[in-house]
């Protein structure tokens, strides 16, 4: 029998890369319900076999871990278990929606179990001072208990001095958890911060920690991008107070300033209900149930936690002198705060008054857990828009589905307006966003570009009386990937502010036109739609 030739190697190599390729690319059609990331998989594959089999095998699929799915399933069983004893029904309320909402409300209870909750008192907060003012008042009023989930802890500025409250606040007997990204707050769990809150009694939780080992069996780069801070009890508490929005517990003084974009801008919404089942009293079921499905430890304290459980340890009907002593009235208090600008343009946000009786919806969504749940509201209300869609982002990479209905919108009519940085802190996802306006300048879409800094804050205003508030970028991380968390908001009253909002950060926007789009060199146009044809991965 003669030996192999280094042909024969040759041969049998190509024909088992035809077999992988082949086998792969079935992988990535059956796995894979975006046509736009499946084409951009395939492209990587084949471009760059190597390194898109590699890369595909860790971070292609998004594999959240089949532990942390049975953790998160059985914490979510235990909280609905406990709302259910205690008769307290979350997924309800559509019948106060307009007719034209109920549908868009239906798609967020279906996949979260959430309803829409009434009578909120709630305030846009604009500018770092006036959140850390609010947020350093109320937990040095708290009585109970605080709950915080973020992305990003950055212990520098403005955040210490909300670390010394937290520390304060668990010495004297409040009961403190936060739940912190390991990737976001690298720093952060190195930090001498982390381990003097820890020593004060506070419980500092990881959520989805990363190793080369688990890198295996889950995907590194699903991120917990939520940020929700619940001060003053668990499910069926009086007098919750919420927040939620695009900020991270950053001063932006101190943040990214070696990135040369400027001061990061982001809002946040300040909710207070006395009601048994509110937005907060949802955001707490969400920070509880996250906090159980990271580890068997915290799933056991859950578990030990829920039967012991009962209404008795809480007040049911407090007096109009303790309501008022635990929860601040929510416009006072504030105007010795320094007035704010959005940065180099110097553009005042003007303060927003409290808007009482506030309708809305919790929708948070994670990989695995609730499908596309946010993605799929959004495309809804952008076909649905009659008059006015106005969107801020700071990083704008949607599929074809998403341009589609924002181009569609603005041929139809709908004034149709796009609010991002000038310059973000992402070289690609900048030039994955530049490949699509030159369909949507063609459409009408106005687009402008914020020179303030780094436009930060994630809002969706359509015709005047519906908004979506939160963490979610208008990117396909946020939508498939991340762990987020959004409000929909069916106030005309509190659409009004976030719309004034945008409003203002638009007089330190330049707009964009089309002619000058397209004064742009060739091979700038090339470079960027070469971007975007990965720009699902990003």
């Amino acid at each position: 029998m003669a030996a192999w030739s280094w042909t024969d190697f040759a041969g049998l190599g190509l024909i088992f890369h035809i077999i992988l390729m082949i086998v792969m690319t079935l992988r990535i059609v059956s796995v894979q319900r975006n046509i736009g990331v499946a084409i951009a998989w395939i492209a990587v594959l084949f471009t760059l076999p190597v390194f898109g089999l590699i890369a595909y095998v860790l971070v292609g699929e998004p594999m959240i871990g089949r532990r942390y799915r049975q953790r998160m399933d059985q914490a979510r069983l235990l909280m609905n278990e406990m709302a259910q004893r205690e008769r307290l029904v979350f997924d309800e309320g559509q019948e106060v929606l307009p007719t034209h909402y109920r549908g868009v409300s239906h798609i967020g209870t279906r996949w979260t179990g959430f309803g829409v909750f009434s009578n909120h008192d709630m305030q846009l907060l604009t500018h770092a001072n006036i959140i850390f003012k609010r947020l350093i008042d109320d937990i040095n009023a708290a009585q109970r208990s605080i709950l915080m989930e973020f992305y990003i802890i950055y212990p520098k500025g403005q955040v210490l001095d909300v670390i010394e409250s937290l520390m304060a606040a668990a010495q004297r007997g409040v009961e403190c958890h936060i739940l912190i990204d390991s990737v976001g707050s690298f720093s952060f769990f190195n930090s001498k911060a982390h381990r003097k809150l820890e020593k004060a009694g506070v419980f500092v939780h990881q959520s989805l920690p990363v190793g080369l080992f688990k890198t295996l069996f889950k995907r590194s780069d699903l991120r917990n991008h939520r940020k929700i801070v619940v001060i003053d009890g668990y499910i069926g508490y009086i007098g919750y107070i919420g927040y939620i929005g695009s900020f991270n517990l950053v001063d932006p003084k101190f943040f990214k300033q070696n990135k040369d974009v400027g001061e990061w801008i982001d809002v946040a919404i300040r909710s207070v209900s006395d009601n048994d089942i509110s937005i907060a009293t949802a955001m707490a079921k969400v920070v509880v149930t996250d906090i159980g499905a990271e580890n068997s430890d915290n799933l056991d304290a859950l578990h030990q936690r829920v039967n012991s459980y009962t209404r008795k340890l809480y007040v049911r009907n407090p007096t109009i002198n303790d309501i008022n002593s635990r929860i601040k009235v929510l416009d006072d208090g504030l105007e010795n705060v320094e007035n704010p600008c959005t940065g180099a343009m110097s553009t005042v946000i003007p303060q927003m008054p409290v808007v009482k009786g506030v309708v809305a919806q919790l929708i948070p969504s994670a990989p695995q857990v609730t499908a596309h749940v946010i993605y799929n509201t959004l495309v809804t209300v952008l076909h649905r828009a009659n008059h006015c869609i106005c969107i801020t982002t700071p990083y704008f990479v949607p599929d074809e589905a998403l341009s589609g209905a924002l181009v569609t919108a603005a041929k139809r009519g709908v004034k149709v307006t796009l609010i991002i940085p000038e310059k973000v802190d992402s070289f690609l996802v900048q030039h994955a966003s530049q490949a699509y306006y030159q369909e949507l300048l063609e459409a009408g879409v106005s687009i402008a570009l914020f020179k303030g800094g780094l436009l930060h804050a994630k809002t969706v205003v359509i015709d005047d009386d519906y908004c979506i508030f939160g963490t979610v970028n208008i990117d396909m991380r946020s939508f498939y990937l991340n762990m987020e968390v959004s409000l929909a908001i069916y106030t005309p009253e509190m659409v009004a502010q976030v719309a004034a909002c945008q409003d203002s950060y638009l007089q330190s926007c330049r707009f964009l036109t089309l002619d000058e789009w397209q004064r742009r060199h060739k091979a700038e146009r090339l470079f960027d739609n070469v971007i975007r044809l990965f720009s699902p991965l990003l």
